[in-house]
C-alpha cells in the first residue's frame, strides 16, 4: 500500500507541477480592463447592451443605474423582463420614468423549446440596432468607463467577441473561499488564454460581459442555436470561436462587480442547473469528475498527515503547489490569500454541486430553472 501511495504522490506531484506552469502562465497572459485606455474613434459604434431580467428584485436597481450613467458616447439599453413576479417590473416602471432612454420589453409566455433567459436574449438581439451586442446580466454594476474600454479594445485589435470576467463579491468565508476554488477549476476546465488563439480548439465566454459584433452573432447562429444550453454563456463563445470568429477574455478586476449569492444554499441550488450540462450529461464524466477532484485536490491535504517518509514529503509539495494555484487565482478576485487553507472545503462543496446536480436532473427528469421546468430529453437534444 505504502508502494502504491508513493507512486500515486509522485504521478500526482509531477501533474501539480504542470497544472500550475499551466495556470500561472496562462492567466499571466491575460490582459486587464483597467489598464486599456478609452480611445474611441470619432463614431464610435452603436452598442445595445441586452439585460434579462426575472425576479432581479435585490440588484437591478443598482446595476441599471451604473449601466445608465456609462460614459460611453453611443449606446441603447435594452431590458427585457421575463415573467418576474416579484418587485423587479415595479422598479423597471421606476427606472423608465426617470430614464426615458430605458427600453422595457415584457415576455409574458415563454415559446417551447427555449430556456427562459436564452429566450430573453435572443428577443433583446432582434431588436437591436446597434453594430455592437453587448449580452449581460441584470446584477452587474459597472464602473463608469468600463464599456468604453472594452470597446476601444475590441477596436484596436479587431476582435468580434470579447468577454470580461468581474469581481465576484461573496457575502461569507465560506463562499470567499468556494470562490477561489471555483476560479482554479474553471481555468483548469476551460483554460481561457488559449480562445484567443485562432489554432486552439478552446473557447470562451462570461455572463457578465460577452460583448459580440451582430454580424458574428448572427452568422454564429444566434442564441437560437443554443435555445435549451443552461450554460449559454460559455456556449454563445462556443459557437462563435466555431464560425472561425476571434474572440478574447480580458479580466474585469475593479471594473464591474457581481454580488454572486447571499448563501451556501442559494449557491447550491443557482449553480445546479449547469452542473451536469457543463459535462454534458454524461453520467461516467460526473463520477470520474468527482473521484479525480478528491483525488488530486483533497486526498493530499489529508495524506500529507498519513503518510512518512519521501511519499509525505511528495504529498506536502503538492499542497504547497495548490495553494500557490489558489492564492494567484484569488489575487485576481482581490480575495484574501488565506482562503486558500479552505480549498479542500471548497473542493468538496463544488463536488457536492456536480453530484447533486447530476442526481437531481435524472431524478427530476430535467431542470427547474427560475420557476419554468425544462426536460432533460429536450436540453440533451442541444447539443454543440
Amino acid at each position: 500500500m505504502s508502494e502504491v501511495l508513493y507512486y500515486f504522490s509522485l504521478f500526482s506531484f509531477v501533474f501539480a507541477v504542470l497544472l500550475a506552469v499551466d495556470i500561472l502562465y496562462g492567466n499571466s497572459t491575460i490582459k486587464r480592463l483597467k489598464n486599456i485606455k478609452p480611445d474611441l474613434p470619432d463614431k464610435p459604434p452603436k452598442v445595445s447592451i441586452i439585460i434579462p431580467c426575472r425576479n432581479e428584485e435585490r440588484h437591478i436597481k443598482e446595476a441599471l443605474q451604473s449601466v445608465l450613467h456609462l460614459d460611453y458616447p453611443n449606446y441603447e439599453i435594452i431590458v427585457i423582463n421575463d415573467r418576474s413576479t416579484d418587485n423587479t417590473g415595479k422598479i423597471l416602471e421606476e427606472l423608465s420614468a426617470e430614464y426615458p432612454a430605458l427600453k422595457i420589453f415584457y415576455i409574458n409566455e415563454l415559446p417551447s423549446g427555449w430556456l427562459g433567459k436564452n429566450y430573453a436574449l435572443y428577443f433583446g438581439a432582434n431588436r437591436a440596432k446597434g453594430e455592437l451586442l453587448l449580452f449581460t446580466d441584470a446584477d452587474i454594476v459597472y464602473k463608469k468607463d468600463s464599456l468604453s474600454r472594452a470597446v476601444s479594445y475590441l477596436i484596436k485589435n479587431n476582435i468580434d467577441h470579447l468577454a470580461l470576467t468581474a469581481d465576484i463579491i461573496m457575502p461569507n468565508i465560506i463562499m470567499n473561499m468556494f470562490t477561489g476554488a471555483f476560479i482554479v477549476f474553471f481555468s483548469i476546465f476551460a483554460r481561457p488564454w488559449k480562445a484567443k488563439d485562432s489554432k486552439s480548439k478552446r473557447f470562451i465566454g462570461i455572463g457578465a460581459f460577452n460583448l459580440v459584433k451582430k454580424d458574428a452573432y448572427e452568422k454564429a447562429g444566434t442564441h437560437n442555436r443554443i435555445a435549451m444550453r443552461p450554460d449559454d454563456d460559455i456556449k454563445l463563445g462556443k459557437i462563435i470561436k466555431l464560425s472561425g470568429f476571434k474572440q478574447e477574455l480580458l479580466f474585469g478586476k475593479d471594473m464591474l462587480r457581481v454580488n454572486w449569492y447571499n448563501s451556501v444554499e442559494e449557491l447550491v441550488q443557482g449553480m445546479e442547473k449547469n452542473g451536469f450540462s457543463g459535462i454534458e450529461y454524461n453520467i461516467l464524466s460526473t463520477f470520474w469528475s468527482a473521484v479525480s477532484l478528491l483525488l488530486f485536490f483533497v486526498f493530499p491535504f489529508i495524506a500529507v498527515f498519513i503518510t512518512t517518509g519521501m511519499t509525505q514529503v511528495l504529498f506536502l509539495g503538492i499542497v504547497i503547489i495548490l495553494f500557490i494555484i489558489y492564492s494567484f487565482s484569488a489575487k485576481d478576485q482581490n480575495l484574501n490569500p488565506l482562503y486558500c487553507l479552505g480549498f479542500p472545503i471548497a473542493t468538496l462543496i463544488f463536488i457536492y454541486i456536480i453530484e447533486r446536480s447530476a442526481f437531481m436532473t435524472l431524478k427530476n427528469g430535467g431542470i427547474m430553472w427560475r420557476d419554468t421546468f425544462y426536460p432533460l430529453k429536450e436540453l440533451k437534444s442541444n447539443k454543440v
